[in-house]
């Protein structure tokens, strides 16, 4: 049995990062577990995703039970399983959130998260080249960067938004979100910029730093009401490592509250009737799950060339191949939807609370993933930013190796119909403004004739998936749900610290990843604050 300084559970968005901070002093020994290997050939080139969302070999693979506003459909929740984590899979979106996100977890009581309070943390990770120095980083380890929007149907669809109103913004990630922007992507010179790529490789040689691949922790080590180690497995092999000072567990939304629950940390009859060992008697582990639940609105569009659909098929595949080689651009070297959107869904809102996203071309599903469709077209997502509707994930079994059960409930809040079905046609309007007159686009889904809201969100509920952003399940705050208080320790359990996007005590606007590292960087500095002090 080895002893550490430190043990961090899960290297992914937020976990990496916490390693790296903790590990730059060569006095702190650091064990980093991750459950996945260490990397995957497809987790360089940013069009990986695709080919990494059905893959097991990087994927947790994850699906939600059935339920009423999915129509009985088991939805999937990918979740990366490597070092980097889900920032390894991602869509490589880079999206804050806006001020209102943070000012709004302060004020249910979370001192030192207000925007002023993480905007550093935002700034210290990242390294940025365009927007404003008062809110942009120029010298941290992730690489930001933005598409160029030479391709016509951007230019298109930028016009097309002014037309209705939303004016174009070039940082919503600085004093404002609001506006149809270029998608801000952690992509440099053609390269995937995962926690795994910017926080772990420059750090490979630290001594003091031990980061231990293909190993599934199964349990948390307590000692009354002290967390002093993990048992894990490699393989067949059993271990258990001690940690002298605290452990922190960044094993994400899905992962982090199991572990809380295997390890007999939660609510107690539901505890007890699986045969768990109640340690500590925490209602809201697992709780408080939300998502983005997004429809896809699909579009032909009639115009040729306009599309990868008719660009990176057959010939022109291999036109791409060589287009990414040369100069790391092109489908290979796209980030998942390249232009968005962030609007106010009605008048007297005082900041967005609908995304809209684009992504230039057609799927549909093969026996491998996501393929592009012979149909040329463009795929338009359209969602509320900040669900109200929770949901709730838990274990089903004592066993580590048994995949918990993950409940959304997805649209149970009305607001959050109401929005979507605005959300909807939000993306109509912009979609047939007269900017687009000359693509000839014809709506394919949810369809012309669909226009009321209850046929609207009849579509949306046969059709609609999220776009991979749980939060919440180990939330952050002082009520009776909480799980961990603002300094990110579990409630009533010593030298243990969740930090991840299940300590969220809302989702955030748009996508999470940038937050989740954001997390990672404050929660590695209360521990060194704390271990100073």
């Amino acid at each position: 049995m080895q002893t550490y300084d430190y043990i961090v559970v899960g290297a992914g968005s937020a976990g990496a990062v916490v390693a790296n901070r903790l590990s730059a002093d060569a006095r702190n020994r650091v064990l980093l577990l991750e459950a996945g290997p260490a990397s995957h050939p497809w987790a360089r080139i940013p069009i990986g995703f695709a080919k990494l969302i059905n893959n097991p070999a990087a994927n947790w693979l994850y699906s939600s039970e059935p339920e009423a506003n999915t129509n009985g459909r088991k939805i999937p929740v990918p979740r990366g399983k490597m070092l980097g984590g889900s920032s390894s899979i991602n869509g490589l979106a880079f999206v804050r959130g806006q001020a209102q996100d943070f000012d709004s977890w302060a004020q249910m009581g979370n001192q030192g998260w207000s925007y002023e309070d993480v905007l550093p943390f935002f700034k210290r990770m990242e390294s940025y080249e365009g927007g404003d120095d008062a809110f942009r980083g120029r010298e941290g380890p992730l690489r930001v960067t933005n598409p160029q929007p030479r391709d016509p149907l951007y230019a298109a669809l930028i016009k097309a938004a002014g037309e209705v109103g939303i004016s174009h913004n070039p940082d919503y990630n600085g004093a404002r979100q609001d506006g149809i922007a270029m998608s801000q992507a952690t992509i440099a010179s053609g390269r995937r910029m995962s926690t795994a790529r910017c926080y772990l490789d420059p750090i490979r040689k630290r001594k003091n730093l031990h980061i231990e691949t293909g190993a599934l922790t199964e349990a948390l080590v307590l000692d009354g009401k002290r967390c002093v180690g993990v048992r894990y497995s490699v393989g067949a092999t059993k271990h258990e490592a001690r940690a002298s000072r605290e452990i922190v567990v960044s094993a994400g939304s899905i992962n982090s509250p199991q572990l809380l629950e295997l390890s007999g940390i939660g609510q107690p009859e539901r505890l007890r009737n699986l045969g768990i060992e109640v340690r500590h008697a925490l209602a809201g582990v697992g709780e408080n799950l939300r998502d983005h639940y997004a429809p896809r609105t699909r579009w032909a569009v009639g115009a040729k060339g306009v599309t990868f659909n008719d660009r990176g098929r057959g010939l022109g595949l291999v036109g791409q191949a060589l287009r990414y080689a040369i100069s790391g651009q092109g489908l290979l070297g796209m980030v998942a939807a390249p232009i968005r959107a962030f609007v106010r869904s009605r008048e007297g809102l005082d900041a967005p609370d609908v995304l809209l996203g684009w992504v230039p071309m057609l799927t549909e599903q093969g026996p491998k993933g996501p393929k592009l469709s012979r149909q040329s077209g463009v795929t338009c997502y359209a969602h509320p930013m900040r669900p109200e509707s929770k949901g709730h994930i838990h274990v089903v079994s004592a066993d580590p190796r048994r995949p918990p059960a993950i409940n959304f409930n997805f649209l149970s809040s009305p607001i959050d119909a109401e929005i979507t079905a605005r959300a909807v046609r939000i993306a109509r309007a912009v979609m047939t403004a007269p900017a687009m007159a000359h693509l000839r686009m014809t709506e394919i889904a949810p369809g012309a004739s669909q226009t009321t809201d209850e046929e609207i969100l009849d579509w949306v509920k046969q059709a609609a998936e999220t776009t991979y952003h749980p939060v919440g399940t180990c939330k952050m705050g002082s009520d009776a749900m909480a799980v961990v208080d603002a300094q990110l320790r579990v409630h009533g359990i010593e030298g243990l610290r969740i930090a991840d996007a299940s300590i969220m005590p809302t989702l955030t606007s748009g996508n999470t990843n940038a937050p989740s590292i954001m997390i990672g960087e404050k929660a590695a500095d209360m521990v060194l604050t704390h271990a100073a002090a």
